[in-house]
């Protein structure tokens, strides 16, 4: 439910109600479906209000895997979700004018689809409504945190909400509220940081062909260019571009026509679907492996981008923070059934033991093909070409690849 004041206590507190936020908090909910527990949840934006200026629902869409769908069954949520994405049932990747394929298809795999495309605005609409219907969880919005500070057995909080000030405490602060946490900065914590030079310009397109529900991740000069399936509206064909650019690109591609921006597109993307025909409104932003130094800390954890930021080769991202947000609640609940301090580092401790080896795995996937097909080096063009023979061709390396696509690899 949607709230203008809080009360002086909760169980825990979530710093950021965009996708990871409020999806680990209806997931909580679910999992503990206790009245006696109360979670607040701090957001910047009025949910349904103004979508578009949340930036975690604005007009952008999301990959989602099939382990995530499994997730969000568990939440309850799939059944609102499954008729508003599209399903992927081929992934094609491929090296731009170089021999080498990978194809994966969901017959292989045998489930109904390799993953999902949902977009952000109606992935909000879905989360916020699972909010404002449970009786476990507290909105506060607009509403930001001016200062945190550790107390005993939990933090304490100085929210601002409707120029009111107010003092919240908890046992848990989960934040979720974005790579650039002005939370973090607040309590100190470090980030390593590493600059890709690349910037992702991210729209919906239009195809003169339909996608027959294939998603593609085609590896070019400047970087990876995904194009993601996306149902039609008013008989076009439909696909959700994500675009590396160089920095130099990233300042003149958005101001060029959309006929010369298309005809570069048509160029770096091919003719798999015909000629591309109209690209709707443009974000840039400049990409980089962001990781914190600490995730965890008495009565805090990280979750989401401000634990590690991702590039978006792979639609790895969004995907990692779900499955950090299964085990999170899995730890919680199950602590909270045992009586268990939430904020005590034991219990965070084995949080973030069982998500450790998934972490480092997915950062490191990301980097190594974001390094690897990023450039016309002659070895690694080479290296680029011998591996996806390789994965297309072996078996091993085939389920190894299609688990990590599909989120399954790790998974706990």
């Amino acid at each position: 439910m949607q709230i203008t004041r809080p009360e002086k206590h909760y169980d825990l507190i979530v710093v950021g109600g965009g996708m990871v936020g409020a999806s680990f908090s209806c997931a909580l909910a679910a999992a503990i479906d206790e009245e006696k527990f109360s979670i607040l949840v701090i957001e910047a934006v009025t949910p349904d209000n103004d979508l578009a200026r949340q930036s975690s629902f604005d007009a952008r869409s999301t990959a989602l895997s099939y382990g995530s769908g499994k997730i969000f069954d568990k939440m309850g949520l799939w059944q609102q979700l499954q008729d508003a994405v599209t399903l992927i049932h081929q992934i094609h990747v491929s090296d731009k004018g170089r021999l080498g394929s990978v194809k994966l298809s969901r017959e292989e795999h045998n489930v109904d689809a390799l993953g999902y495309v949902v977009q952000n605005q109606d992935l909000g609409h879905i989360l916020n409504s699972a909010m404002e219907e449970s009786s476990i969880i507290s909105l506060l919005c607009p509403a930001s945190v001016s200062s945190i500070q550790a107390i005993q057995n939990g933090m304490s909080l100085e929210l601002v909400c409707s120029e009111q000030e107010f003092t919240v405490d908890t046992a848990l602060v989960v934040l979720a509220d974005g790579g650039k946490s002005p939370v973090c900065k607040q309590l100190g914590i470090e980030r390593s940081v590493e600059r890709y030079d690349q910037h992702a310009l991210i729209s919906n397109i239009v195809f003169e062909k339909p996608h027959n529900n294939i998603a593609f991740e085609r590896f070019t000069d400047t970087g990876p260019l995904a194009v993601l399936p996306l149902e039609p509206i008013d008989a076009k064909n439909r696909g959700s571009l994500v675009w590396t650019l160089t920095e130099n690109e990233a300042v003149e591609f958005p101001n060029l026509s959309e006929e010369i921006l298309l005809g570069k597109l048509q160029e770096r993307f091919g003719c798999r679907l015909g000629k591309i025909r109209a690209i709707g409104e443009k974000f840039v932003y400049p990409l980089s492996l962001s990781l914190a130094k600490e995730q965890i800390r008495p009565g805090i954890v990280l979750l989401g981008n401000v634990a590690h930021t991702l590039h978006p080769v792979a639609g790895q991202g969004l995907n990692l923070a779900l499955r950090d947000t299964e085990v999170l609640v899995d730890v919680l609940s199950s602590a909270w059934r045992q009586s268990a301090p939430l904020g005590q580092m034991y219990t965070l401790l084995d949080y973030l033991k069982r998500r450790e080896q998934d972490q480092v795995q997915t950062a490191q996937f990301t980097h190594t093909i974001t390094q690897l097909f990023s450039s016309n080096n002659e070895v690694k063009a080479w290296l680029r070409k011998f591996g996806l023979i390789a994965i297309e061709l072996v078996p091993r390396l085939r389920r190894g690849f299609a688990e990590q696509a599909m989120g399954l690899k790790n998974r706990a």
